[in-house]
């Protein structure tokens, strides 16, 4: 458990010996000192605290959100839920510590046995103790392997984008945490707050219906159809949320859920029309817009409509032509203020990541053999006969209740042939043919219909309001620079690093500060250069 900050002039004396030329520290060396020393937390921008990305197993089917013809515009639903989302955040929010996990008024039970329908180790453990430096300190006796062969081998999870970008933040805080019983932050009220956010957001988009599975086979085959479901729902509406990838990297099994893709480009420089997002900034923070936003009237002017619903469908025609899609990640804060800097490392190459293991996708350039081998997966086995009964009649009672918001001529029955497919598609190693045929007509030109635009979008933790966004390029030569860097130390051909001092203000989110041997040998090699200054200056004087 992290300690009260530490007051520096009373628990860490600097020197044994008063000097005569007032402090040994330059105004830069004790700032980096009391950095080093504060235990404070901010948390916000750590993705070791903020769990990137959730991974409790799936066993739900999406849908998407039944919409009139005339509401199916994503920017006119953005608009038309501006101001709603926050309030319905709110309240799920505060709602979150009194009710159990639910999906559509079902508690959900407790999952299978581990050996019928686990995929991977990847349960939501709650509640457990802070590490302590004897538990860490027995857990290494003798251990000489490295991270992956330790933490990311079978019969332990493949390895995920959060694990890849976690590092990003502070390599030697992961490898503490990956060290205690649970291998990972246990889960704070913050943490809680910002998954409300999520499935809110979520449910704007998708349905969701409980599914049972009998079998492992089963629980993959319902991810991959989920994933087949958000593609359609991406074209059908101009967005999708949730969607879950998987790749290889550097020869290894990596997966990752997108929080949104959307065929809006996020920067008014790349996509000719100002974004909708950013005309509806909450307006006391004008500090986080762009120098270049337009006001109100300019944005009407721009776009050639007089109300936002006009504007909103002018700018929906417009952006549709470049079939381009892009892709955003949302992030919660509880404090109203961007990251910046080296804050925003971890974000910009989990991103990336994402925009590459989508665009292997796309082309087909994943070997689903291998990601087979690594889940113990049965290619062939067909999927039991109540799985594909569940989907099927979910899909018919789907269409039922959808079919008189549709129209019949541009909107076909959503799921008409889910049953037939399915049954064409009966097994692991056809699904994910067919849901590679799925990206293909999503994503046709691989990297080229991927937008290189990536967006994160900062929310409130507390009310769910935006409080603004940043965007960057994608750089395949940074990702794949950081990558090569990151895999030395999974394959454990280095040692774990710590931040650099110019960073050592991520050391007060870490609740192993006290006892890291990065922080203190770097508070001892300041106090040997105050000392080794002082000793300089005495013999000058004399």
């Amino acid at each position: 458990m992290a300690s009260p900050a530490i007051d520096v002039s009373i628990e860490i004396p600097l020197d044994t010996v008063e000097s005569d030329y007032g402090s040994d520290f330059s105004p830069e060396e004790e700032e980096i000192v009391a950095q080093l020393l504060s235990t404070q937390h901010s948390r916000d921008d750590n993705p070791i605290i903020s769990n990137v990305e959730r991974d409790e197993p799936q066993r739900v089917l999406r849908f998407p959100k039944i919409l009139g013809r005339a509401e199916s515009s994503l920017l006119f639903r953005m608009a038309r839920a501006a101001d709603q989302e926050a309030e319905q955040i709110s309240k799920a929010i505060d709602q979150c510590n009194q009710s159990t996990k639910v999906v559509k008024g079902v508690t959900e039970s407790k999952p299978r046995a581990r050996e019928e329908t686990s995929i991977e180790n990847s349960e939501n453990l709650e509640g457990e103790a802070t590490p302590s430096e004897d538990t860490i300190a027995k857990l290494d006796v003798e251990d000489t392997r490295s991270p992956l062969e330790r933490f990311r081998t079978a019969p332990n999870k493949t390895l995920s984008v959060s694990d890849l970008v976690a590092p990003a933040w502070c390599e030697l805080q992961y490898w503490y945490t990956l060290r205690t019983p649970s291998g990972k932050k246990k889960r704070t009220k913050e943490m809680k707050k910002g998954t409300k956010v999520h499935e809110k957001l979520e449910a704007q988009v998708h349905t969701t219906v409980k599914v049972e599975v009998a079998t492992k086979e089963d629980a993959f085959g319902l991810r991959i159809w989920n994933v087949i479901q958000g593609l359609r729902t991406l074209r059908a509406t101009g967005q999708t949320r949730e969607l879950e990838v998987w790749g290889t990297i550097d020869g290894l099994v990596v997966n990752g859920v997108i929080d949104e893709l959307n065929y809006i480009c996020p920067d008014a420089e790349f996509g000719g029309y100002p974004d909708l997002e950013d005309t509806l900034q909450p307006p006391t923070i004008t500090n986080y817009a762009s120098a270049n936003q337009p006001t109100i009237s300019e944005f009407f002017k721009a776009t050639g409509g007089s109300t936002l619903k006009e504007a909103a469908k002018a700018i929906t025609q417009h952006r549709v032509q470049t079939n381009k899609v892009y892709l955003c990640d949302v992030k919660t804060r509880s404090v109203k203020s961007l990251p910046s800097g080296p804050s925003m490392r971890p974000t910009k190459m989990q991103l990336m990541l994402y925009h590459k293991l989508l665009s292997d996708l796309a082309t087909n350039a994943v070997d689903f053999s291998v990601l087979s081998d690594r889940y113990r997966l049965d290619q062939t086995r067909i999927f039991s006969d109540s799985l594909i009964a569940q989907i099927g009649s979910l899909n018919e009672e789907y269409d039922a209740l959808s079919e008189p918001a549709r129209s019949q001529e541009s909107e076909p029955s959503w799921s008409q042939d889910s049953l037939s497919q399915l049954l064409a598609h009966n097994n692991l190693e056809l699904l994910w043919s067919y849901m590679i045929e799925e990206f293909q007509q999503t994503i046709p030109y691989g990297v080229n219909s991927l937008g290189e635009v990536l967006k994160v979008e900062y929310r409130s933790q507390t009310s769910g309001e935006i409080i603004g966004f940043k965007t960057f390029s994608m750089s395949d030569k940074d990702l794949k620079a950081y990558i090569n860097h990151e895999m030395e130390w999974w394959r454990g051909t280095r040692k774990a690093e710590g931040v650099i001092v110019e960073e050592a203000y991520k050391c007060r989110s870490c609740d192993f500060a006290e006892t890291c041997e990065w922080r203190l040998e770097k508070i001892e090699e300041a106090k040997q250069n105050a000392r080794t200054a002082r000793k300089d200056r005495r013999k000058i004087s004399n």
